[in-house]
């Protein structure tokens, strides 16, 4: 077959829902003008992602109807990647009422045996021919030489690096995303390449992704973000919520307050602000302190909502750009990551929450 016919990557590549509408390829409004900082790509492949994590919508063996073929719950279209270049490189006239707020471009490998090589170039590409930060979410599981890897995309332009833990703990890594579903992923080998890509990028220009809610206690996921910290990494998080068609489709999300709890310990642990042994657990491994009053902890962010803002890569000034507006849930008044400020009734509805089940 002639694969000059196929769609897939390095020349074509997918886009989130609301990135298409940032950049006028979709119609659409967002909600509460949540518009995305950062426009996440995803390379694509005809014959598909080979692992088969079991709460992905790309997962090998998912069952959905064509109308459920999503991917955090949303479409995410095809476009070549010239014609989305060409989008990014028109003057401010002529792209107003297109490309809305951009401040980052983030490019999500898969895992497939070609992506590493397309990944490079296409890094290459995007930072030569745009004047966007560019991040890359890695996949370990098929850089048989991480830290080459790593300098090859640093060389081409990417300033930063994901990596997708997602489990808190080896035992659920390898029940949800290794040997036990089929899955290539392990654990060791993620954490060894987030090594490898702090040694190469710097400390606090690396992310690990966690997703709450996968049947960790809140005390694993605390240890998980204090080891992504000492690695020198940042924790950014997401909160489950079911893909149709997923192993996990008929999982329920965690509630509101283990979140939130979660949400507090990240900022506070992203910042240094304290340590792990200032925590206190209860004998279920929930949270009951984090060693003094959050109100002393905190106190602007808490009071402006900072902790349950999306964390993610930032722009060139600083803020974060990646807010993912609703990535974790439909739009709605109570969000779990809210991708603009908290407004005064958010903040009580959230505050509320914190010691709730």
């Amino acid at each position: 077959m002639d694969n000059s016919s196929r769609r897939e990557s390095p020349d074509f590549v997918q886009t989130s829902l609301a990135g298409a509408m940032a950049l006028g390829l979709e119609p659409g409004s967002f909600y509460r003008n949540a518009c995305p900082g950062s426009l996440n790509l995803l390379m694509t492949y005809q014959d598909g992602c080979r692992a088969n994590c079991s709460y992905c919508g790309l997962a090998r063996e998912r069952q959905a109807e064509p109308e459920e073929n999503t991917f955090i719950r949303v479409k995410w279209p095809v476009y070549s990647l010239a014609a989305i270049i060409d989008i990014l490189r028109q003057p401010p006239p002529a792209a107003a009422g297109k490309v809305k707020k951009l401040g980052r471009i983030c490019l999500s490998m898969v895992t497939h045996p070609r992506a590493a090589a397309d990944c490079i170039g296409m890094v290459t590409e995007l930072s030569a021919r745009t004047d966007l930060p560019l991040s890359v979410l890695a996949s370990p599981t098929i850089l048989p030489a991480a830290t080459a890897f790593f300098e090859a995309i640093k060389a081409g332009g990417a300033d930063r690096v994901g990596i997708a833990v997602d489990a808190a703990t080896p035992e659920l890594f390898a029940a949800m995303r290794g040997a036990a579903v089929g899955g290539p992923h392990r654990w060791a080998k993620y954490w060894e390449s987030i090594e490898q890509a702090v040694a190469v990028f710097g400390c606090e220009q690396v992310s690990v992704h966690l997703i709450v809610g996968l049947g960790e206690t809140e005390q694993a996921m605390v240890q998980a973000i204090a080891r992504a910290n000492q690695y020198g990494a940042q924790a950014h998080l997401f909160s489950f919520c079911p893909e149709p068609g997923s192993k996990l489709g008929s999982y329920e999300p965690p509630s509101y307050g283990q979140y939130r709890r979660i949400q507090l310990a990240a900022h506070l642990l992203n910042k240094q602000q304290i340590s792990l042994a200032d925590f206190a657990f209860d004998p279920q491994g929930k949270i009951v302190s984090y060693g003094r009053r959050l109100e002393e902890l905190l106190g602007d962010d808490l009071a402006a909502g900072a902790p349950f803002m999306t964390s993610g890569c930032p722009d060139r000034t600083g803020c974060v750009a990646c807010n993912r507006p609703y990535g974790n849930e439909r739009p709605g008044p109570v969000l779990r990551n809210y991708p603009f400020w908290p407004e005064a009734a958010d903040l009580t509805t959230v505050k509320g929450q914190i010691w709730d089940e």
